[in-house]
């Protein structure tokens, strides 16, 4: 099976929905952020490991602790994955931190002070 095959394609968006679901009603650890959601989760073609990226809104070291408190859930999350997708293997899941929104958010930020500067300076 290739990396881009569309059942690929397709088992990833799966598991990417089905982490969601998981994170958003069923783990009940203080440690994860309410504002956690999957960004995008790359299934290794052999169904073995899965890299799941992860975007929490908050500081560093809210993020740190909700990486933790992921990484203490993920026998639970394994578990919950394996009842509600029917695969032949269930995937070790590895969460990453994916900063790419907080950097966008940061960006668009900066170009609008720098349009309203420029704005300013014309009047």
């Amino acid at each position: 099976m290739r990396k881009n095959s569309i059942k690929n394609t397709r088992i990833n968006a799966e598991v990417q929905r089905e982490l969601s679901n998981i994170l958003r009603g069923g783990i009940k650890d203080p440690r994860i952020a309410p504002m956690t959601s999957v960004v995008a989760a790359e299934v290794a073609p052999d169904l073995k490991t899965c890299r799941a990226y992860i975007s929490v809104l908050g500081d560093e070291s809210v993020q740190q602790e909700t990486l933790k408190g992921l990484k203490s859930a993920e026998g639970y999350i394994r578990r919950e994955l394996a009842r509600t997708l029917n695969m032949r293997n269930t995937p070790e899941i590895r969460f990453i931190l994916d900063q790419s929104i907080e950097y966008g958010v940061n960006m668009s930020k900066k170009i609008d002070e720098l349009t309203r500067d420029l704005k300013d300076e014309a009047e």
